[in-house]
């Protein structure tokens, strides 16, 4: 995927390198194309009742992959409920929220369900996320995917419509259909307004600079909040573990073309900062879902018999 651009120019074809008896100059390579960043906008673009309006028929699911976040997924469920749903008294815009409990020992599902979620469990000892957002696909009928975080502390309903906006509202440009949408935030950490996303910076931004620049563009990959058309998703599939959302992204790029990628400005992000030892996890889920679609071969996750 990646031109190394360590042939020379002419190599094999004959031709003499400088200082070898031709004084013809030898053209360097060309530098490839910038990439082109993905259609961006602003949450603020997109009114509820416009959205829909534009859904007609189509159903919409959010679905929030959980594990041990019993302090929040209750507050989010709810908002989207009050915000989107008809029988919680909003816009007519979400048909259903799903609440995938992967294995939590706390109360994650009891607070989902009060809140109006319907809960589904993936086991005792939970799957991953990947696996916990492939479940979320199976259980809903729904044709637009919605996937949020559940341990966001400052959740706006926002997330929702900015995340729809995309695929509900034609480009005004005339451009290629949305078929993935992004989430962008600023990620405040300790106090200060920035320092977040520090799995993003320090491995998923250069594993694509070097491996899928074509990408570069995407503000945060690693981003929880993304949402998608189950077909686009029944053709992807999810990456296990925390590789998911890199892998999704990647996925859809390669099959459908990064200009039908955008992403949307959902402003500020505030959720629980997991301690440094906590991101080797997540940090070797990434890697390996980048490599594996880099084509390097790699051993199998521990505990993965197959």
């Amino acid at each position: 995927m990646v031109d190394d651009g360590g042939a020379p120019v002419n190599a094999g074809r004959g031709v003499p390198a400088p200082g070898m008896g031709d004084d013809r100059a030898v053209s360097e390579p060309h530098p490839p194309p910038a990439p082109v960043p993905p259609r961006t906008t602003h949450h603020g673009d997109y009114r509820p009742d416009d959205l829909a309006r534009a859904r007609g028929e189509r159903r919409v699911a959010v679905c929030l992959p959980a594990r041990n976040e019993a302090a929040t997924v209750g507050p989010i469920v709810a908002a989207v409920a009050r915000a989107f749903t008809a029988g919680g008294g909003g816009v007519d815009l979400v048909d259903d929220i799903v609440v995938v409990d992967d294995g939590s020992d706390d109360h994650t599902g009891r607070a989902a369900r009060r809140a109006g979620a319907r809960v589904v469990r993936t086991g005792r000892t939970g799957g991953g996320k990947g696996e916990a957002m492939g479940v979320a696909l199976a259980e809903t009928d729904a044709e637009l995917l919605v996937f949020l975080d559940a341990d966001v502390e400052d959740f706006s309903p926002h997330f929702v419509s900015g995340l729809l906006g995309p695929l509900l509202v034609p480009p005004h440009d005339g451009g290629p259909d949305v078929v993935l949408v992004k989430g962008f935030y600023e990620r405040p950490l300790h106090g200060s307004p920035t320092g977040g996303g520090r799995v993003t910076e320090l491995v998923a931004r250069p594993l694509i600079d070097l491996l899928f620049p074509h990408l570069v563009g995407v503000r945060q990959p690693l981003a929880g909040e993304t949402a998608a058309p189950r077909t686009v998703l029944d053709k992807t599939g999810f990456a296990p573990g925390y590789g998911v959302e890199l892998g999704l992204l990647v996925d859809v790029a390669d099959r459908f073309g990064v200009d039908h990628v955008a992403q949307v400005d959902l402003g500020v992000r505030v959720h629980r900062n997991r301690p440094l030892a906590e991101l080797r996890p997540q940090a070797t889920d990434v890697v390996r879902a980048a490599l594996a679609r880099a084509g390097v071969p790699l051993p199998p996750p521990p505990g993965d018999l197959s």
